[in-house]
């Protein structure tokens, strides 16, 4: 056993429906040999109770819950940066290229690991991943999450239209290589698969009812996709679907609608939209940093949280500005700021559950990691900013716990990060 002592901030109860921020300085918690939170309390509680607890002194700055990014995509890692673009234009001059060269396998394998290992550094430690258009280059990157030990939720992105030609697949094809990935590596450790249509832009029905049978024949996987994101893309949507009511009726009429659906986006949706989302359980991935660089729009989160839809945060890397979900959470902030009455006004631990608890429970996973209960294993980071440091003295003179967690969303970054875990299991450290 061992007992770790630190100041630990969580939110076990969602912010959004009365619960609060929830902290212990000098805490501690009890964490078994497979890395399964025993017990949580005062440290000198703990120790005593447990004297022969091998101690981990995480003391000075703040343990949190490992952050959970459900929206990323793998092969664009090398594509953040590219500035002063929409989405289509970005897709055809940036991230689709960038995506072919993943068809050489050694280049993949360069792509996953440093893509692997950044999300580490940064504190995220359960991710739902755009994986490849290209089965060994999706399979590059099962591999690296499994070397690492992250918990990686992916799959082979398809699509069959509107394309570069060689990301194209068909719909048999498609189902195949779905099927050959999702049989070696969902539920193999960490890692679970994840039935990934591009977007309906580049899918025929056809293929979506493809993405269907395979999300059929393999129990617990996820759906991930895009929604509403761009002006120019909703209306393309329309014209190739002319006989479905909205562009969220192309998933749900072809069978890929339901409560492990994630969709990232929906900047865009109608209000039928949210109630159908609401009705199934979805979740929308809310990539602020990505909607912003695109010129996307502001994300309408009061109408989302009005209608009963779950919300979640995603870096969306490549369009995304970096993955570190306390970039995020601050873009998240001053995107409902600027949206004036029209925004939730967010407080520091509406932050963290949007970057912890949120986002486990739209992966299913929220029995399992999101926050630094009993039973649940230690997913966690240590934010440990370097002595003198701007952040090191912010929170040094922080005048709350909560004031400790603003603070930390406003200012940290991944080099803040010092140490990371992973069901116990150190992933990451300076």
């Amino acid at each position: 056993m061992r007992l770790f002592r630190g100041t630990f901030l969580d939110t076990p109860d969602d912010p959004f429906a009365g619960g609060a921020l929830r902290a212990e300085d000098d805490g501690g918690l009890l964490v078994d040999d497979d890395g399964t939170i025993t017990a949580r309390g005062s440290f000198a509680t703990l120790a005593s109770a447990h004297p022969s607890a091998v101690g981990v002194d995480l003391r000075g700055g703040l343990v949190l819950p490992g952050f959970v990014d459900t929206h990323v995509h793998y092969p664009q890692l090398r594509c953040i940066g590219a500035l002063g673009m929409s989405l289509l234009e970005w897709l055809e001059r940036c991230a689709l290229p960038e995506e072919a060269r993943l068809a050489d396998p050694a280049y993949a394998v360069e792509i996953a690991s440093a893509f692997v290992g950044a999300l580490a550094n940064a504190g995220t430690t359960t991710a739902l991943v755009f994986g490849a258009h290209y089965l060994e280059a999706t399979e590059a990157l099962f591999a690296a999450a499994e070397r690492v030990g992250l918990r990686v939720t992916s799959g082979l992105v398809v699509g069959d239209r509107g394309l570069r030609d060689e990301l194209l697949t068909t719909p048999a094809r498609a189902y195949d290589e779905g099927l050959t990935l999702a049989k070696r590596w969902h539920g193999a450790g960490r890692l679970r698969y994840a039935v990934t249509p591009r977007f309906s832009l580049s899918c025929t029905a056809e293929l979506l009812a493809a993405c269907a049978a395979l999300r059929n024949d393999v129990p617990g996987v996820v759906v991930t996709s895009h929604l509403n994101e761009n002006a120019a893309e909703i209306e393309a949507v329309r014209r190739l679907f002319p006989g479905h009511s909205s562009y969220l009726d192309t998933y749900a009429d072809h069978g890929l609608l339901g409560a492990t659906t994630v969709f990232a986006h929906n900047v865009r949706p109608t209000p039928g939209e949210l109630d159908v989302l609401a009705s199934a359980g979805a979740t929308v991935s809310h990539c602020p940093t990505s909607n912003s660089c695109l010129g996307s729009g502001l994300f309408p989160m009061r109408a989302h949280l009005a209608a009963g839809v779950r919300v979640a945060l995603g870096s969306d890397v490549g369009a995304g500005t970096g993955l570190s979900l306390f970039k995020e959470g601050l873009q998240a902030y001053f995107v409902q700021q600027a949206l004036g009455d029209a925004g939730v006004p967010l407080t520091a631990a509406h932050l963290l559950h949007l970057a912890t608890g949120a986002g486990a429970d739209a992966l299913g996973l929220g029995s399992t990691v999101g926050s630094f209960c009993d039973g649940k294993a230690f997913d966690a980071m240590w934010l440990r900013p370097q002595a003198g440091s701007p952040l090191d003295i912010l929170l040094t003179h922080a005048s709350s716990a909560d004031d400790a967690l603003a603070k930390s969303f406003a200012h940290a970054t991944s080099a803040d990060v010092a140490r990371v875990w992973v069901a116990g299991e150190v992933v990451s450290a300076r």
